[in-house]
């Protein structure tokens, strides 16, 4: 594939997918600088490693788990990725967000939920949140399919513990 081919599709393939990558830096960070700091270092990751993607599984599936091992490492690492040099320019179209007051309220009760969550609990939450099947996130976070639906069963008490010391329980 060329140069200018191999940009266009990736550039394709990010704006049907950015989504992923708006989930990761929001659950990851909680301010809107590190959020954009680790949106931009996902998609240095993804850009670096989008020659050697081979479709065996879904662009999203791997998306996530680009997304997802930039985000760990950065915490792991408690810095920032210093590749402004490797940064490629490219231009997303990216959609603003209209909600009723109520329900944006929900979303951040659920996401300060979440953000008490270790690593790679809200990884497996997001990911089924996002509706991806057992076998998807196990392929995703490197564990069997049967850890993950334990796995998401506690990780859904753990939500309605936190949820109900918020104020929001159900």
């Amino acid at each position: 594939m060329k140069d200018q081919e191999l940009r266009d599709s990736f550039i394709k393939l990010i704006e049907k997918n950015q989504g992923i990558i708006f989930k990761v830096s929001k659950m990851y960070c909680d301010n809107e600088t590190d959020q954009e700091d680790l949106f931009q270092d996902i998609l240095i990751q993804l850009w670096n490693a989008y020659p050697s993607f081979k479709g065996l599984s879904k662009f999203s599936t791997w998306m996530y788990r680009v997304a997802l091992n930039t985000a760990i490492a950065q915490i792991r690492k408690g810095k920032k990725l210093e590749n402004e040099e490797l940064t490629p320019e490219f231009k997303f179209d990216v959609p603003e967000h209209e909600g009723d007051d109520e329900r944006e309220e929900r979303i951040k009760l659920l996401h300060r939920a979440i953000s008490r969550l270790n690593k790679a609990e809200k990884a497996i939450i997001m990911l089924y949140m996002d509706d991806y099947s057992y076998e998807e996130i196990s392929e995703i976070v490197g564990i069997s399919v049967s850890n993950v639906g334990v796995k998401i069963i506690r990780i859904k008490k753990k939500l309605q513990i936190f949820l109900n010391a918020l104020g929001y329980g159900s």
